[in-house]
């Protein structure tokens, strides 16, 4: 109990607090003080900041959000094989759950998140120098990346 109570006293610059079953007024330990959340001293006056409501800004966003529901609907209607686009979309749910689930259990093994972070580290390295750092090599990833375009859109 003393060497508690001399290793409290040193931590706190030689100030003793009161034993636990002593009973004390709040205002010894901590000072009171009252404020008021409408005035405070310190803040900033802002009387010039004014601003006005308007209504033709809401009608104009309603209109834009009608005109965005009614879009996906015709898009909607148009889809031919709604089953094969719901099965798609609920793949790639659940192919997002199951990536954030295994990212989630390689960030809880204790070194592997460093080493990951290592590897992608490394090969953003060699990917800038590979095709960044000089304009042959620029102008070869510009060419890979048009011939991507063109094989995914089919006109390849």
């Amino acid at each position: 109990m003393a060497a508690t109570a001399y290793s409290t006293a040193a931590l706190l610059g030689g100030v003793r607090l009161p034993a636990a079953g002593a009973t004390s007024p709040p205002s010894v330990l901590l000072p009171l003080r009252h404020f008021s959340p409408l005035r405070l001293p310190d803040a900033p006056r802002l009387s010039l900041l004014r601003v006005k409501a308007s209504s033709d800004d809401t009608s104009a966003s309603a209109e834009s959000g009608d005109e965005l529901i009614e879009d996906l609907k015709a898009k909607w209607d148009a889809v031919e094989n709604k089953s094969t686009v719901l099965t798609y979309a609920g793949g790639a749910v659940v192919a997002l759950w199951l990536s954030s689930v295994i990212v989630g259990a390689v960030n809880s093994v204790p070194l592997l998140p460093k080493i990951m972070e290592l590897v992608g580290l490394g090969y953003t390295g060699w990917f800038v120098y590979r095709y960044l750092l000089f304009k042959e090599s620029r102008k070869e990833l510009s060419d890979d990346i048009e011939s991507l375009k063109k094989r995914v859109a089919g006109s390849e």
